[in-house]
């Protein structure tokens, strides 16, 4: 349990982070915008004459899931995939070979709750271990199980626990980064002053050990919080710099794709998309809620591709060197309907989910499915 020592410091750590930059700020981009929509880059749904080529469904590996929702790969190639309405763990190849890991107990799917986000250990090789972050009947919660050598799910262990749970808004998402630490977005779950509350750990990116410990380096040592001020962050992703970024519902006007910043405030809920002064990170796009959704972001092909829920469309979003997001056009709107998970595997490809039967959508008779994409 964290003491109230710790609590307090991780205010005013995370405080002065999101004021002016100091001496020793680390040197990522900080980016805000004018607050009028002309200012804003126009996405486009439009592919026209694209220099970069447009991506293409090459296949679809399977059907007849139940809200494929989380997506990371073995050291094989084959993906590791979550069901959240099922709670049970597959294994995928990209032939579309299936096989079920088993599944996980005591997760609850309900709302946008249940078996959400999984991660593979960085040191597979060496341990077989996946990561799950999962929705029980009292809180979120980060697990760790062993794959055994006939592809048999181990018993699974709590690695991070308290993490408050709700109907709607339960983030979900879990990636280890470049830096071997396991960062873990996590909604308000409705109850939106929790994202400014350093005695929460809801609405905010958590950094950890693999042992669920605060990572070395965290804005406050005694807590795994990396960044505050989120409202719903359910996709992240590094660039081929070592950035973060983080794709974010926003409530009834502008989705948002933020550059996280260690021990950055991103306003939630005193600003929702830009214009949020000197105290808060504003977004580097932005989007209208009905155009976007928001959910999983990958990194391929040199730029940064986001799934959309409400705007059944993929997004391609370009990244210059110095960390600027730029030229949001969108893809396949409406073809697919809802799309939850957007995963770049070893070979390039990216893997694509439906989430059509999450209780949102129009199922066809063969959703949900996972895609195949050539970026």
């Amino acid at each position: 349990m964290r003491s109230r020592l710790a609590l307090t410091s991780l205010a005013l750590t995370l405080g002065a982070a999101t004021g002016c930059a100091s001496d020793t700020a680390e040197p990522i981009p900080r980016t805000t915008q004018p607050t009028d929509l002309p200012s804003q880059p126009t996405p486009s749904d439009d592919p026209g004459d694209d220099p970069g080529g447009a991506p293409q469904v090459v296949d679809t590996l399977v059907d007849r899931l139940e809200v494929p929702w989380g997506v990371d790969f073995l050291p094989d190639g084959a993906a590791v995939i979550t069901e959240r309405m099922s709670g049970r763990v597959l294994r995928v190849t990209a032939d579309g070979e299936q096989d079920s890991l088993g599944s996980i107990a005591g997760a609850v799917p309900e709302g946008e709750a249940g078996l959400l986000g999984v991660a593979v250990s960085p040191t597979f090789h060496d341990d077989r271990t996946l990561f799950f972050y999962v929705t029980t009947g009292s809180d979120n919660r980060v697990l760790r199980a062993q794959l055994d050598d006939d592809l048999e799910l181990g018993d699974p262990e709590v690695v991070l626990d308290g993490i408050p749970n709700g109907f709607i808004h339960d983030g979900g998402r879990i990636a280890f980064g470049p830096d071997g630490y396991l960062y873990v977005s996590t909604g308000e779950t409705g109850d939106p002053e929790l994202a400014q509350d350093p005695d929460s750990l809801a609405g905010k990116i958590l950094r950890i050990t693999a042992d669920g410990a605060p990572a070395p380096g965290n804005p406050d040592p005694g807590s795994p919080v990396w960044s505050l001020g989120h409202r719903n962050v359910q996709g992240l992703a590094w660039d081929d710099r070592g950035r973060l970024w983080g794709s974010e519902f926003g409530d009834s006007t502008w989705d948002e794709l933020n550059l996280i910043e260690k021990g950055g405030n991103y306003g939630w809920p005193q600003v929702e998309g830009t214009g949020g002064g000197p105290d808060f990170i504003d977004p580097q796009l932005v989007w209208p809620v009905e155009d976007a959704s928001p959910s999983g972001l990958a990194f391929a092909d040199g730029r940064l591709w986001m799934a959309a829920l409400r705007g059944r469309r993929l997004w391609r979003i370009d990244v210059s060197p110095a960390g600027r997001a730029s030229e949001p056009k969108a893809f396949f709107t409406e073809d697919h309907g809802r799309l939850r998970t957007v995963a770049a595997a070893p070979d390039g490809l990216l893997w694509l989910t439906t989430s059509n039967r999450d209780g949102r959508g129009d199922p066809a008779p063969d959703d949900d499915r996972v895609l195949l994409i050539e970026p």
